[in-house]
């Protein structure tokens, strides 16, 4: 059973580099601010460096201790829906092109609509492969193995509270973890975590392969590596993706965590369309979409496991004499298999799980005109409303939480 757990980390002890504080101001003096990768060092110590503190020992691993090898640029990273099969893994690591590896967990989590990738990894491994200040940046790693989790800043500044907690996912009892250091991420991976996380996040720690192809260019190796793993599995070439935020050519694939999302959309595969657009694979959309009629709003295209939930809550705003509180012609659709305006990011939209209503008033960013009452029941059939959000969406209602009618 998940369990929400805080942070109790203590002042930051000596580092080899003392750190500026971060800029956002914190609401309680524990745990520090996360530090940054990017600040420059202010000081040299005069006394011998300690250990960062533990934040979570329940979710901690053996520190990393000092970076040990050399770095290897993140050029490939493969995803599957289940663990690496050692032997696939040892015909991977032998084709030629292939300089170096490191298994690591994937897992996409809902936040606020944002469906982001997170990382379940070994610190003192994963860190070379990522940017060289970021790898020498023996905090953030030991605040990763305390039990935090590295993000970028930009990332952070969306979700996390005022006391630096970032909850991973839609659902109450979702894991909450504090923000230990601001560090830019592989691309494609939004966040990390050391693997003592996975299981509480309900996410693999062996479903994923970084892969280093040194100084061979990674499309020359594209074709041999999918007919290896297969179909099944998505093959993202890493520097296509640091230029135009995801590669274009890859089969990608989502595999949700957490008991909601991860129970009803299942392996989400899709590939990248033009002008946002996304192309879900046909054979979910077929097992998965459906269109159907509801109270007040007609007929709607959704998720199946939505509508036994989109119809009680709407039939309680019926019987509550609240009808009207819903416009059917501001209504702004559920499943719309595309990214969020202006990103690479897939919204809870792409599985049908999601709906928008009485758009005009209910703006981004505002307190939103929508009925309280309304919001009530539908939060009481198991939906979160984007008008509890730090960056509010108050037209926007998704689902949190599987409950059944009677």
């Amino acid at each position: 059973m998940r369990v929400r757990r805080g942070a109790g980390v203590a002042a930051t002890a000596v580092l080899l580099v003392l750190l500026a504080a971060c800029s956002e101001p914190a609401a309680r003096e524990e745990p520090d601010p996360a530090p940054d990768s990017t600040t420059e060092p202010t000081a040299e110590p005069t006394e011998p460096a300690s250990t960062v503190p533990v934040a979570d020992p329940a979710h901690a691993v053996d520190p990393p201790g000092e970076r040990d090898g050399r770095l290897w640029s993140a050029d490939i990273l493969v995803q599957w829906d289940k663990a690496i099969d050692d032997e696939l893994l040892e015909k991977i690591e032998a084709l030629e092109g292939v300089a170096h590896t490191e298994r690591i967990g994937l897992g996409q989590v809902s936040l606020e609509n944002r469906v982001l990738t997170v990382a379940s990894v070994d610190p003192g491994r994963y860190r070379n492969f990522t940017q060289a200040q970021v790898a020498d940046f023996q905090e953030a790693w030991d605040r990763v193995a305390g039990g935090e989790l590295a993000i970028d800043r930009t990332v952070a500044k969306r979700l996390a509270d005022t006391a630096g907690m970032i909850r991973l996912g839609p659902e109450d009892d979702a894991p909450e973890l504090h923000v230990g250091a601001y560090t830019p991420q592989v691309p494609t991976i939004d966040m990390v975590v050391n693997t003592a996380w996975a299981e509480d996040i309900e996410m693999a720690t062996d479903n994923g392969l970084l892969i280093s192809t040194d100084r061979k260019t990674p499309a020359s190796i594209r074709k041999p590596l999918e007919r290896l793993v297969g179909k099944d599995a998505s093959v993202q070439m890493l520097d296509v993706a640091s230029r135009i935020g995801l590669d274009p050519d890859a089969k990608l694939t989502a595999v949700p965590t957490g008991g909601t999302l991860g129970s009803v959309v299942g392996t989400f595969r899709y590939r990248v369309l033009g002008g946002g657009r996304i192309a879900p694979d046909p054979a979910w959309v077929s097992a998965n979409i459906r269109t159907e009629v509801v109270p007040i709003l007609g007929s709607v295209t959704c998720h199946k496991d939505l509508f036994p939930q989109l119809r009680a809550a709407l039939l309680e705003v019926q019987q509550r004499g609240l009808s009207d509180a819903i416009d059917p012609g501001q209504y702004a659709g559920c499943y719309y298999p595309r990214f969020i305006a202006d990103t690479t990011t897939l919204s809870n939209h792409s599985f049908g799980l999601a709906l928008d209503i009485n758009t005009r008033g209910n703006q981004r960013g505002t307190v939103g005109e929508i009925n309280r009452d309304v919001v009530a029941i539908f939060k009481t059939w198991g939906f979160a409303w984007g008008g509890d959000w730090r960056w509010t969406d108050p037209m926007h209602f998704e689902l949190a939480e599987v409950k059944r009618a009677g």
